[in-house]
């Protein structure tokens, strides 16, 4: 499962779960490239302990100009990317019935917005050179078809990520290129481990979510991901690969 010769773009690429993405993809001797929305300062701040750091680009994915422009700049400097993986996410714990528009206007336009914006361009830089044997990979959630409370809106982003992986893999398998998604579960980085660590009942509810018995090590996530990144999983379009321990086995908790 070697990644040597690939070039993979990923955004959200300096949060939490995105660091160790892009710690095990270069790992595996891919041409890891990053794009978030922190400065260069940050993004160096965070990728610190890497052994190989990535290649980093300021670039809100939810504009679409900006990232356009900056995926033309990765082609010119780094070469054209094999694999653009649309990971950028938030998420916003809320009851329904207080849940503002503007916070989920917030979260449509990173989570959904942001990713069609990626993928579109993207496609549309492959299109232009004929690149054949691409692959966008998307990052939706165990909860894409299994509720769970106070984060409806996160939920509907994520089933929205399904679709898109199937229109872009069904519209673009012509063209040679395919499109797959990663659903992960209950992962021990960012705002899930925060929220594990220190609200107890959220913890108690999530124990029960999970039947391997164990929050899920990021490092599974990433895994998944060069997978869909190598060449084992050539023959995969349209796909949603679930890695969440278990946890969508239950209808809810």
């Amino acid at each position: 499962m070697k990644l040597d010769g690939k070039t993979v773009v990923i955004s959200g690429a300096a949060g939490a779960l995105g660091v160790v993405i892009c710690d095990r993809l270069a790992s595996m001797g891919a041409d890891v490239v990053a794009l978030d929305i922190v400065d260069a300062a940050e993004a160096e701040r965070r990728f610190a302990d890497l052994a190989i750091k990535p290649r980093y680009f300021a670039c809100d994915v939810s504009d679409e100009a900006e990232t356009v422009k900056t995926l033309a700049l990765i082609a010119e400097q780094a070469g054209m990317p094999d694999v653009v993986c649309c990971h950028a996410g938030v998420v916003h714990v809320e009851k329904v019935e207080d849940y503002s528009l503007e916070q989920f206007d917030a979260l449509m336009n990173v989570n959904v917005r942001g990713s069609f914006v990626l993928a579109k361009a993207a496609t549309n830089l492959w299109l232009g050179v004929g690149h054949r044997g691409a692959q966008l990979i998307f990052t939706s959630s165990w909860v894409h078809n299994v509720p769970w409370p106070e984060i409806t809106p996160y939920t509907a982003s994520k089933a929205a990520m399904n679709a898109l992986t199937r229109g872009f893999a069904r519209e673009q398998a012509a063209n040679g290129i395919r499109a797959n998604a990663v659903a992960p579960g209950i992962v021990g980085a960012g705002m899930a481990l925060k929220t594990w660590n220190e609200n107890a009942d959220y913890r108690a509810r999530a124990e029960k979510a999970i039947p391997l018995g164990f929050l899920q090590p990021p490092e599974s996530v990433a895994d998944a991901i060069a997978f869909l990144c190598s060449d084992m999983s050539s023959y995969m379009t349209g796909s949603v690969l679930v890695v969440d321990g278990g946890c969508s086995l239950y209808p809810n908790i």
